[in-house]
């Protein structure tokens, strides 16, 4: 894991705007990987990726109550999956469209 100092418990700390604020910028960084072509660099976001979507999904909204935080899971997990796929598939314009997304909430955080 790259993020082992978040992992200890200073992801759960964070806001759920700031987490995906955070995931968002990894995602940026994808993006512009991939546009210029550095393969390697992309892959390395896209593992950062999936560690922070992951630890969201461990951690995030634990304080939610249980209805809200399962339907939070799920979409967790259906965007990490649509997202997996528009990256191994290099389908520029849906990685564009998840970078506005994330933007809202760096803009929210």
């Amino acid at each position: 894991m790259l993020h082992k100092d978040l992992e200890n418990g200073r992801w759960a700390e964070l806001s759920f705007p700031q987490q995906m604020a955070n995931i968002g910028s990894e995602t940026s960084r994808i993006y512009r990987a991939l546009e210029a072509g550095k393969e390697a660099r992309a892959e390395s976001a896209f593992i950062r990726f999936q560690e922070l979507i992951d630890l969201t999904i461990k951690y995030g909204r634990t304080d939610a109550s249980p209805m809200l935080r399962s339907a939070m899971l799920e979409e967790l997990c259906r965007l990490r999956e649509l997202y997996c796929k528009a990256f191994l598939e290099r389908n520029l314009s849906e990685l564009a469209a998840f970078n506005r997304y994330f933007d809202r909430f760096a803009y929210a955080a």
